[in-house]
């Protein structure tokens, strides 16, 4: 099957005619040929966005809800597609998660299309008699969007959706190892009538399409998710425009005393092997105190055994393989590390031998983990439960907060006093109480914390408008 790139309401090759595979990681099975884009593919696409800017700007909230809820439609209509698309292409079970994943990015373009007909803004008392002063939200113009390839349809449209419902234009770059799903996405906004250049699809490398959107001139603002170094090289290309940055994590998940264990253990196991751990907001790391251990780490060897690892597609599968190689070789690595620093691996711990691919890694439960070890203090990205002990709070809070990563974290308790204590303690944007890390929904603000390097700005609902919009103040002289 060979795809397209869409530019100018109009699927396009690459100028070069060049390709690349999109292949299945579950199977190794060649999915499709997609245009490899070039700098001159990222400029047609950019100047197509500008030319379409204005139309998209020139339409009233109203319409512009209108438009959102018709790609909704269109995606609802083809949702069993897309979901089978998803769990191809990026690996994840079809009936535990590329099927909800599918419903999240529809109601992703509904919610859009109710937060802007209700986005008020101020009139601001003043002292001069003479003035009134108020502010309204406009567009910032063209954005330019690049996206993972973890949740290849829902994060894109925690972009798409409030950009267009804010009437900005998009030149959008997805993950080569899902765009297949973009290229699918993209038919949905075509069969939707999104006017023809106000969202423009660019497939290829990063380092190539990815940057040439966000350092051209072209481009006002840039939105990203993905991993925190190739955010800091973005937020340096991009310098002097508008971020929304949404980068990586290394979720603690601080387990009291005094906390149920077998919601912790439940939810903990949840947070690190949900998409096979591949998941910003993943529970990365587990601190326990030391009373608790035992009971702690019997519930999470039972979680693990429940994990059901198999093709994406079959019914009984909980836990498809991971997306890529390099991801695959962090696991190795970040394991590797852990064993040789004096960590014990009490379940799972390699590559999954009896599948099609090597990408298919078994759910796993490291105790012991020091605090020097990479799994404590870089983004793993894949399904261990890596465990550490504490004997206080404050060492829980330093073992947490030193990491330069702050995104979730979550703590374990049953007093409301520790609960306050923590969640005002911990250096991370989120804060889930009694819950896993894994927890949110489209309209809840999400991201990092000042001083760590987990992004800037907020996604989610009415918060991510606010950020993809200005905000213009006009005074008035009424004499």
């Amino acid at each position: 099957m060979d795809l397209r790139m869409f530019i100018g309401g109009r699927w396009v090759e690459s100028e070069s005619g060049e390709t690349f595979e999109a292949t299945n990681p579950a199977t190794g099975a060649v999915l499709a040929r997609l245009p490899q884009g070039t700098r001159e593919d990222a400029r047609r696409a950019i100047a197509a966005a500008n030319a379409a800017r204005d139309r998209i700007a020139g339409l009233t909230p109203w319409e512009r809800s209108r438009l959102c809820l018709r790609i909704a439609a269109v995606m609802e209509r083809r949702q069993e597609e897309l979901a089978r698309v998803l769990s191809q292409d990026q690996g994840k079970p079809l009936h535990t998660e590329a099927r909800s994943e599918i419903a999240s990015a529809i109601e992703g373009f509904r919610e859009a299309a109710e937060h802007i007909k209700w986005l008020e803004t101020a009139v601001i008392p003043v002292a001069d008699p003479h003035k009134r002063v108020f502010s309204i939200r406009q567009p910032r113009g063209v954005y330019a969007i690049v996206t993972p390839w973890n949740f290849p349809f829902n994060i894109p449209v925690e972009y798409l959706a409030p950009a267009l419902a804010a009437g900005n234009a998009v030149v959008w770059v997805p993950a080569p190892t899902t765009s297949v799903c973009a290229v699918k996405l993209a038919e949905c906004l075509e069969e939707a009538e999104v006017p023809p250049g106000v969202v423009n699809l660019v497939t290829g490398p990063g380092p190539v399409v990815g940057d040439e959107i966000v350092a051209h001139p072209g481009t006002d603002a840039v939105g990203f998710t993905g991993s925190a170094a190739t955010g800091t090289h973005i937020a340096a290309r991009a310098a002097g425009k508008p971020l929304l940055l949404e980068l990586g994590g290394n979720g603690p998940t601080i387990i009291l005393e005094d906390a149920d264990i077998s919601r912790a253990a439940e939810c903990a196991a949840f947070g690190c092997f949900f998409n096979a751990g591949q998941v910003c907001c993943a529970t990365e790391r587990i601190l326990v105190h030391e009373r608790v251990h035992d009971a702690l780490v019997d519930g999470l060897l039972a979680a693990a055994r429940q994990v059901r690892l198999g093709l994406p597609e079959d019914e009984g599968t909980t836990m498809g393989p991971l997306n890529n190689q390099p991801v695959a070789e962090k696991m190795d690595r970040h394991l590797a590390d852990a064993r040789e620093k004096g960590a014990e691996v009490l379940f799972g711990g390699q590559r999954a031998p009896g599948f099609p691919t090597d990408l298919f890694y078994q759910p796993t439960v490291v105790d012991r983990v020091p605090e020097d070890s990479l799994l404590n203090t870089e983004e793993t990205f894949g399904p261990v439960v890596p465990v550490l002990t504490f004997r206080t709070h404050e060492e829980a809070l330093a073992i947490a907060n030193a990491c330069s990563l702050g995104l979730v974290s979550a703590v374990f308790t049953t007093s409301l006093r520790h609960a306050h204590h923590f969640a005002e303690k911990l250096r991370t944007g989120i804060v889930c109480v009694n819950d896993h890390t894994d927890y949110w929904e489209l309209h809840i603000p999400f991201g990092g914390v000042a001083g760590k390097r987990s992004g800037v700005g907020r996604i989610g609902g009415k918060h991510a408008i606010l950020e993809m919009t200005d905000l213009k103040t006009i005074a008035m002289d009424v004499r």
